[in-house]
C-alpha cells in the first residue's frame, strides 16, 4: 500500500493545478445538486414492521383521520380567571375557527365539547387535525397556525403549540459548534507550530465536509433521512477530515525538518507512511458506520451510510487535495529552524512523550489494573441502561414544545403526555361480537392499575376499525408506561381468540418499540464490530495479541462511555451545566451508534500509535525501544488529534436538539477515555507486558493475510542515502507474505 501511495502522491504533487480544479468543480457541482434537488429531512424514528408502525399503516388504510398529523393549541387563561370566561372562549373559538381554514387541516376539536379542559377550568387544549401524517405537515401550514393563534396571546393567555406535527427539525452549525473550529485551529497551530500549516487542516477539511454534507442534502430528495443524518456526517467529517489531514501534515514537518529533505521527496513519503494508516484507519470507520446496515433498520443503515460517504470523501482529500495543496505550498511548509544532523541524532528523542511512556512501562501490571478497574467503574451505571426517544420535555426549555408538555402535565396529568392508541382490527370479529369484544377489552383497560383513563370507543368509516385513547398515570419515558404497554399487548391472544388483531400505538409505543429494536440488535453488531476489529488489526500488524489488546480496549471505551451517558441524561447529574432539560431513557439507537463511530475512531488511534512501534521494531530495535519510540514521536499528533475531536463533538453537545446533544457528548467522552486512557496508556503498558510476543503470528495465518506494508517498510530509500551503513542495518527483519 505505502509503495502504490508514494507514486499516487508524486502524480498528485506535479498535477496539483488539476487536482485542485476538480476538487473546487466537485464541490460545485454537488453544492448545487444539494441546494436545489435536496428533499424535506423526517424528524421521526421509525421501523417498518414493529407493532406500533403496523398499526399507523392500518388505520391510514382504513381510517385516515386517525393517522394524521396533529398539532395541539394548549391555552392557560391569565392568573384569576379560567378558559371558559365568556372572553377567553369567544377568542379561542375565533381561533379555532380560523385554524380550520389552514391548508391540509380536516378536523379541529373545541375543549368544552371533547372534555379538554382542566379541572380547575385554567388549561385547555384543541387538537387541530391533518389529512396527511405528522412527517408530511408543511412547515408553512404550522406556521400559518402558529399566526392564527395570536389573539389569544393578545387576550392574555399563555399559548404553546405541541402534538405529533410539531417534532422541530435537526439543525446544526450554531455558534457553539463553531467554537470547536475555534479551538481546533488552536491545537493545530501549536501542534504544527504554523499557523499557515495549522489552517491547511481546516480548509481541507471543511472542502470535504461541505462535498459529504452537501451531497447527504442531495440524496435525500431520493431518500427520506433524518436530519440527524446530516448532522452526524458533519460531525464525523469535521473530525476526521481535520484529524487525517493533521497526520500527514505532522509527518511532513517532521520529515522537513532535515535540511537535506527534498519538499517532493516528503510529500510522497508523508502520504505514503502516514497516508497508509489514514486510508486503513478511515476504512475501518467506512466499515464500521456501513455496517449499522445489519441492523436491519432504514433510518440507521442511512444515518450510517451517509457518514460512511463523508469519512471516505475525507479519506480521498487527505491523499489527493492534501498533497497537491502541500505542493503549492512547496518550500514554505518546512520549518523555520531546521534539525541539525549530530551524533545524537539517531537517539531515542526527549520528549514529555517518552517521559510518559517511561513512567507507564516502568509498572505495567499496576498501570493495566489500575486502568481496567477504573474504566469498569465509569462503566458501572450502563449496567441501569434505559432505552428510548426524546419527548417534548427533553426540548429546550425556551421551546414551545417543552411548555406545552408542561402545562399538559399541570392540567391533566403526567400521563397525558403518554396517551397510548389502542387499535382493534375487528374485521375478523363475527359482526353481532364485535361490540361486546371491544367493551370487554375497555373494561380490562380501565382496571389496570397504571391507567388514569380511556376513551370510549371510536369506531371507523368502514367499521372494521376500532380506536380507543389509553391515558397512563405515570409519564412517556417512565419505566411503568413501558410496562403498560407491554400489558396492553398481553391482551392480543384474547383479541385473537375472537378473530380480531389488537394493536398499541401513538408516540409513546413508537418510541418504546424503537428501543426494543435496537436493543436487540446491539448484541450483533457489537459481536460483528469486535470480529471486524481483530480481522482488520490482524492484517495491518501481522499479530495475533495486538488485535485482541486493541478490542478489549474498544469494549472498555464504548462501556465507560455509555456508563457516563447514562449518568449524565437518565440520572440527571451536569443537567445545568450542559442544559439537559430533562432526565429520560439515554437515545434508543445512540449504543449502537456510538459503538460504531467509537470503534472507528478508536482504530484510527491503535493504527496510527502501533504502526509507528512497529516501525521502529521492524527496522531492528528491541521490542521495549519501538515502544518507547513509537509512542513518543507520535504522542503530539496523537493528543493533538484526540483533543480536536473532543473540540468538534464536545461543541454539539451545546447544540439544542437533544439527540445531537446526546451523541455529542457520548462521542467527545468516548474518545477523550479512548485516546487519553486506552490507547495513550493502557496500549503502551499491554505492550510492555507481551514484549516480542506482540507481534507473533501464527505461521499459517501469516501466510494466509495479505501483507499491506503500512509502515513503508518497502518504499526507496531517500536519494543520496542508499550508501549509508545505518539504512542497511535497519532493513526490514522479513520478506512479506503477499503483497498489497
Amino acid at each position: 500500500m505505502a509503495s502504490r501511495l508514494y507514486a499516487w502522491a508524486r502524480w498528485m504533487v506535479r498535477r496539483r493545478r488539476w487536482v485542485i480544479a476538480t476538487w473546487i468543480l466537485l464541490l460545485a457541482v454537488v453544492g448545487g445538486l444539494g441546494a436545489t434537488l435536496n428533499g424535506k429531512a423526517s424528524t421521526q424514528f421509525t421501523i417498518p414492521g414493529v407493532e406500533a408502525q403496523e398499526a399507523q399503516d392500518l388505520l391510514k388504510e382504513k381510517f385516515p383521520p386517525a393517522a394524521g398529523g396533529v398539532v395541539r393549541i394548549v391555552v392557560a387563561a391569565p392568573e384569576g380567571r379560567t378558559v371558559t370566561d365568556p372572553e377567553q372562549r369567544k377568542a379561542l373559538d375565533g381561533v379555532l375557527r380560523e385554524a380550520a381554514t389552514v391548508e391540509g387541516v380536516i378536523d379541529v376539536t373545541r375543549p368544552t365539547e371533547v372534555g379538554a379542559v382542566s379541572s380547575d377550568r385554567t388549561i385547555a387544549y384543541a387538537d387541530v387535525r391533518f389529512q396527511d401524517e405528522a412527517p408530511e405537515v408543511t412547515e408553512e401550514a404550522k406556521e400559518e397556525l402558529a399566526t392564527a393563534v395570536e389573539p389569544l396571546r393578545d387576550a392574555g393567555m399563555q399559548v404553546e403549540l405541541g402534538g405529533s406535527a410539531m417534532l422541530p427539525q435537526t439543525e446544526a452549525g450554531g455558534p457553539a459548534e463553531l467554537v470547536g473550529v475555534v479551538i481546533a485551529f488552536v491545537v493545530l497551530a501549536v501542534t504544527l507550530g504554523s499557523v499557515v500549516a495549522a489552517g491547511l487542516p481546516l480548509l481541507t477539511a471543511l472542502l470535504g465536509v461541505a462535498v459529504g454534507v452537501l451531497g447527504t442534502m442531495f440524496v435525500s430528495g431520493f431518500v427520506e433521512m433524518t436530519g440527524t443524518a446530516t448532522v452526524l456526517a458533519l460531525m464525523i467529517g469535521l473530525a476526521v477530515g481535520i484529524d487525517y489531514a493533521l497526520f500527514v501534515i505532522s509527518r511532513h514537518r517532521e520529515q522537513l525538518a532535515d535540511p537535506d529533505t527534498d519538499w517532493e521527496e516528503s510529500v510522497a513519503r508523508a502520504t505514503a507512511t502516514a497516508g497508509s494508516a489514514v486510508v486503513f484507519a478511515g476504512a475501518t470507520v467506512v466499515i464500521a458506520l456501513a455496517a449499522l446496515a445489519i441492523t436491519g433498520i432504514p433510518f440507521l443503515t442511512i444515518m450510517g451510510l451517509a457518514g460512511a460517504v463523508t469519512v471516505l470523501i475525507a479519506v480521498l482529500v487527505a491523499i489527493s487535495l492534501l498533497p497537491a495543496v502541500l505542493g503549492v505550498f512547496g518550500e514554505r511548509m518546512r520549518p523555520r529552524h531546521p534539525r541539525r544532523k549530530s551524533k545524537r541524532a539517531n537517539r531515542t528523542p526527549g520528549s514529555w512523550g517518552l517521559a510518559w511512556v517511561r513512567g507507564v512501562t516502568r509498572t505495567p501490571a499496576v498501570v493495566l489494573v489500575a486502568g481496567v478497574l477504573g474504566l469498569l467503574a465509569l462503566a458501572l451505571p450502563a449496567k441501569d441502561l434505559r432505552l428510548g426517544l426524546p419527548s417534548y420535555a427533553s426540548q429546550p426549555e425556551s421551546s414551545t414544545q417543552h411548555k406545552s408538555f408542561d402545562l399538559l402535565t399541570e392540567g391533566f396529568g403526567p400521563g397525558f403526555n403518554a396517551t397510548l392508541i389502542t387499535v382493534v382490527d375487528t374485521e375478523g370479529i363475527p359482526q353481532n361480537e364485535r361490540q361486546g369484544t371491544v367493551t370487554q377489552l375497555r373494561g380490562a383497560l380501565v382496571a389496570d392499575k397504571n391507567v388514569a383513563a380511556v376513551s370510549p370507543p371510536v369506531a371507523g368509516p368502514s367499521g372494521g376499525v376500532v380506536v380507543m385513547a389509553v391515558m397512563p398515570k405515570s409519564s412517556p419515558d417512565a419505566e411503568a408506561t413501558t410496562d403498560l404497554v407491554h400489558r396492553m399487548r398481553d391482551k392480543a391472544p384474547e383479541i385473537a381468540d375472537a378473530g380480531g388483531i389488537l394493536y398499541v400505538t401513538g408516540q409513546t409505543a413508537m418510541a418504546i418499540d424503537v428501543a426494543d429494536k435496537l436493543g436487540d440488535a446491539l448484541p450483533l453488531f457489537i459481536g460483528v464490530i469486535v470480529l471486524l476489529a481483530l480481522v482488520l488489526l490482524a492484517i495491518a500488524f501481522r499479530s495475533a495479541l495486538v488485535p485482541l489488546k486493541a478490542a478489549l480496549g474498544f469494549l472498555l471505551s464504548v462501556g465507560a462511555s455509555l456508563g457516563a451517558s447514562v449518568w449524565v441524561f437518565q440520572e440527571g447529574h451536569l443537567n445545568g451545566l450542559l442544559d439537559v432539560a430533562a432526565v429520560g431513557p439515554v437515545t434508543s439507537f445512540l449504543p449502537i451508534l456510538l459503538t460504531g463511530v467509537l470503534f472507528g475512531l478508536a482504530m484510527d488511534y491503535e493504527v496510527f500509535l502501533v504502526s509507528r512501534m512497529r516501525e521502529h521494531y521492524e527496522h531492528g530495535k528491541d521490542p521495549a525501544e519501538a515502544i518507547a519510540r513509537g509512542v513518543s514521536s507520535s504522542a503530539r499528533v496523537i493528543v493533538a488529534a484526540a483533543l480536536i475531536m473532543v473540540a468538534v463533538f464536545g461543541g454539539f453537545v451545546f447544540n439544542e436538539d437533544p439527540i445531537v446533544k446526546a451523541i455529542g457528548f457520548s462521542l467527545a467522552f468516548g474518545v477523550f477515555i479512548d485516546a487519553f486512557v486506552v490507547r495513550m496508556t493502557l496500549v503502551p503498558a499491554a505492550m510492555a507486558l507481551l514484549g516480542r510476543r506482540a507481534w507473533s503470528m501464527p505461521r499459517w495465518l501469516d501466510r494466509l493475510l495479505p501483507d499491506v506494508d503500512i509502515e513503508g517498510a518497502r518504499l526507496p530509500a531517500p536519494a543520496g542515502r542508499a550508501a549509508d551503513p545505518k539504512a542497511e542495518e535497519e532493513a526490514p527483519r522479513r520478506e512479506p507474505a503477499a503483497r498489497v
